[in-house]
């Protein structure tokens, strides 16, 4: 993957990242290349990756690790799915947070 610079919403200049998820035993999640936690509870966790948006959904789960500057994150609980957010294979008719919370 070729690296480049790019402007962060907080001004500061960063390397792209890979983008790797793994997973142990679908209770831990490690994840990098991450941007952005957009929104998460115990239910659900949406990032903004190097890939696009990932929607993690579960039970119980929590951060158990947040490098903002290494845009690694760790997440516990039991996963159900994770899934991919692409806007341009979305129906026209629903917007982003529509396919979302379906």
């Amino acid at each position: 993957m070729d690296q480049y610079e790019y402007g962060t919403p907080m001004g500061r200049d960063r390397k792209a990242r890979e983008h790797n998820i793994t997973m142990r035993g679908r209770k831990h999640l490690d994840i990098t290349g991450v941007k952005q936690v957009e929104s998460f509870d115990n239910e659900e966790f949406l990032l903004e990756t190097e890939l696009g948006f990932l929607a993690i959904r579960g039970q119980n789960l929590h951060m158990k690790n947040l490098d903002v500057e290494q845009g690694i994150v760790s997440i516990e609980g039991k996963v159900y799915d994770l899934v991919y957010l692409d806007q341009q294979h979305n129906d026209s008719s629903k917007g982003f947070f529509g396919k979302l919370f379906k």
